[in-house]
């Protein structure tokens, strides 16, 4: 098994990182403070540190035909967590920035994606393979 990373991200808002992380993304809360929290992100550390401001929003680069907000981050899932993951949002009526679909269909690193933003403007992107052998395909 790979080590975790560790990402540290902002947000404007500690009660709505919460909603949105703890609540709705079902992430296990650890240690926080009245200027963060820490995430069990999928088994990885995620730190959302309060600011007063956020930096610009993200800007986007073309990828299989779709905007995709740059930068982002998020974790490959597998396929079952993926699909649960996504219904999850669907039921919740999240706004997509690019809603689940399978990208790069029929080619290497055919991969499911989806792309959402959390309260604070954080690009989230959650993706998963077939073969997770395709996770480097070129």
């Amino acid at each position: 098994m790979p080590q975790p990373f560790h990402l540290a991200i902002p947000v404007d808002d500690l009660s709505a990182a919460a909603e949105f992380y703890g609540d709705l993304l079902g992430c296990d809360r650890g240690r926080s403070s009245e200027h963060w929290i820490d995430w069990d992100f999928f088994g990885h550390q995620l730190v959302t540190h309060l600011v007063n401001a956020m930096p610009s929003p993200p800007e986007f680069n073309q990828v299989d035909n779709h905007q995709v907000p740059v930068p982002h981050f998020g974790v490959v899932l597998t396929m079952e967590q993926w699909r649960t993951l996504a219904t999850r949002l669907e039921a919740a009526h999240i706004e997509f920035v690019i809603k689940p679909y399978i990208r790069f269909k029929g080619q290497p690193g055919e991969q499911a994606t989806m792309f959402f933003i959390d309260p604070a403007g954080n690009a989230l992107e959650f993706k998963a393979f077939a073969s997770i052998d395709q996770l480097f395909a070129s």
